[in-house]
């Protein structure tokens, strides 16, 4: 009931003003046309508008950069995992491509082996799982030695002689896995599209 009342009381007094300010502006524009007949200011509205024009307009570049965004893709899987190899993304995509190799496969084989080079023999910078045997762990020298290493293994060593997709890379790199291996390292690979 309150509404109802207060609706009744506001309604006509927003209209009367409403009615009243139209009116007022339209006596202005005619008062207006008036003094100034040939005047160029719109005397409907009794309101002048005024816009500043901007010192420079804005373009648009007809030219597209383009960038290689596997870096990139590499560069935030490896950060997403907290992983040491972050500030190796570029040299990753780099000896992937020297090598002819799938630039994920370096990464997601390290996540598979190490947790993304966590889990490894201290001072080894063996990421990869690479040249371990019954007599020891093979280490290389830095993250880099060992990127350039490991892929350049997987080219002679595995792609070079047949074996081309992740099952049968694994049954060479690790023939004792029941599949999990490659279930793995197929898995980590569809995590960098």
């Amino acid at each position: 009931m309150i509404l109802i009342l207060f609706f009744l009381l506001i309604a006509p007094l927003t209209i009367g003003v409403s009615l009243f300010s139209l009116f007022s502006l339209k006596s202005n524009a005619i008062a207006n046309q008036n003094a100034a007949p040939h005047s160029n200011i719109d005397s409907l509205s009794g309101a002048r508008i005024y816009a500043s024009i901007p010192n420079e307009f804005p373009s648009v570049s007809e030219s597209v950069g383009s960038s290689d965004a596997r870096p990139e893709i590499i560069r935030q899987y490896l950060e997403y995992y907290n992983s040491p190899l972050i500030p190796y993304a570029n040299f990753i995509v780099q000896t992937a491509d020297e090598n002819k190799i799938d630039f994920r496969l370096i990464t997601a084989i390290a996540q598979q082996e190490s947790n993304l080079c966590k889990i490894i023999p201290p001072g080894s910078y063996n990421c990869w799982g690479w040249g371990i045997t019954s007599q020891g762990t093979l280490g290389f020298t830095s993250y880099e030695d060992g990127i350039e290493q490991v892929s350049k293994g997987l080219r002679t060593e595995y792609l070079d002689k047949g074996y081309l997709t992740v099952p049968e890379i694994m049954s060479k790199y690790t023939p004792q896995s029941n599949g999990s291996w490659a279930n793995g390292v197929t898995q980590f690979l569809g995590e960098m599209q």
